[in-house]
């Protein structure tokens, strides 16, 4: 994020704008670059080791976890060049069919031993290794400068850790609750007055936009869990991973159902007449109620995953049982009133239940047990396939311990 004009220059501010992630790589990658080129000039034959630094700009990631595949992926690439090229070099020499054909099989080779995005670096290493008179110690040296920038690479994110980006995930995961909040009191202000289909539908407009925001989140917390395998920084790596992957998978059905609930408002709104109400006053404020109190169990949800352990995550624990057990009672009183009402619209009362089932969808997902039973579930998962059932033992009971207070909490 870059300094705005008006903005003073504090050290509080440069410290954030150090932290953003491209900074940070940036920074990373320039030192970890200028010291695997120091490092290569004594080691190397070759005058310009710059191969080296090469590679370190290369693998050197936002985060370790990053940087040691990259680094992996980046030697596994060289290594397979090089090879390549000498066995051409002892069968051909270099001529313009010897380099298509080097070519075409460093490429098919890259694809075979999955470097990714590293599978033109084999055809590189090798058309580069073949044109030199001495392929051997061209070879070797380009091996050992390679070596040295993806270890240097690794060492630098090792010693010095680059940040977590948790924080980042979790502002993103708090930012998609609240625009689903403000959704939903937008969607609540139009059930008590006259809504013009055209108004109606511009709100599934924006519930459809706001699903489509999912993706970009995501991707944050993609970013968030690699900063968290292999870091030092970090001692429950796995548990903050599967919370935060939970808590998303969580928020991201309540948005789709949000959606559907627009969906249905829309329908509604198109049996309607021209100045009817979508809602019965009594209804329309009833429902008003509940998707407040929804809207405020979503925001709560989101801290109490993105907190996890601190003092807002107990405090918004603590608001999502009191939203959820108030939108229950609502709901159960809303149930009772659209019953005695179907016989004012037969024809749509289809759509009312709809709005009441898209209702308990979300108070099923939002509920503490159930989020407990999906956290326990991912956790015995991730126990099986990592082989660390003791990380699941050392936070079952907490997660109990939550669970009966949500219980009490709603008795």
């Amino acid at each position: 994020m870059p300094f705005a004009r008006s903005e003073p220059l504090t050290a509080a501010t440069v410290k954030q704008w150090l932290r953003q992630p491209v900074v940070d790589q940036a920074i990373r990658a320039t030192a970890a670059a200028t010291i695997s080129y120091i490092v290569a000039v004594h080691l190397s034959n070759q005058p310009a080791p710059l191969t080296a630094p090469l590679t370190a700009l290369l693998v050197v990631q936002v985060t370790v976890y990053s940087t040691l595949t990259t680094s992996i992926r980046r030697i596994a690439a060289v290594v397979t060049g090089v090879l390549i090229a000498i066995l051409f070099s002892a069968v051909v020499g270099l001529s313009w069919w010897s380099l298509a054909l080097i070519i075409a099989a460093s490429l098919m080779i890259g694809h075979l031993v999955r470097v990714d995005e590293f599978v033109s670096e084999v055809a590189i290493s090798a058309m580069l290794i073949l044109g030199v008179t001495r392929v051997q110690t061209q070879a070797w040296d380009r091996v050992l400068e390679t070596l040295i920038g993806a270890v240097v690479g690794l060492l630098f994110n090792l010693v010095l850790a680059p940040p977590v980006w948790v924080d980042t995930a979790g502002e993103s995961i708090e930012d998609l609750a609240r625009r689903a909040r403000h959704l939903l009191l937008q969607i609540a202000e139009e059930l008590g007055r006259p809504a013009p289909v055209a108004r109606v539908a511009a709100r599934l407009h924006e519930a459809r936009e706001l699903d489509q925001a999912i993706a970009e989140v995501d991707a944050a917390l993609r970013q968030a869990e690699d900063s968290l395998r292999f870091n030092p920084r970090i001692r429950e790596g796995l548990l903050s991973r599967i919370v935060l992957r939970t808590g998303l998978d969580t928020l991201e059905i309540c948005v789709v159902v949000v959606r559907v609930l627009a969906r249905s408002l829309t329908d509604l709104a198109k049996r309607r007449g021209q100045g009817e109400q979508l809602l019965a006053p009594d209804l329309a404020l009833g429902m008003e109620e509940l998707l407040d109190h929804l809207g405020g169990a979503l925001v709560s949800f989101a801290v109490m995953v993105t907190d996890q352990v601190g003092r807002n995550a107990e405090e918004a624990e603590d608001r999502l049982i009191s939203d959820l057990a108030a939108a229950w009672t609502i709901r159960d009183h809303l149930a009772q009133q659209m019953l005695r009402r179907i016989q004012e619209h037969p024809l749509a009362w289809q759509l009312h239940g709809s709005l009441l089932a898209e209702v308990d969808r979300i108070l099923d997902e939002l509920d503490l047990e159930h989020r407990t039973r999906r956290l326990m579930e991912e956790l015995d998962r991730a126990a099986v396939a990592n082989g660390s059932p003791l990380e699941r033992l050392g936070v079952a009971g907490r997660l109990a311990e939550r669970v009966t207070r949500a219980v009490r909490g709603r008795r």
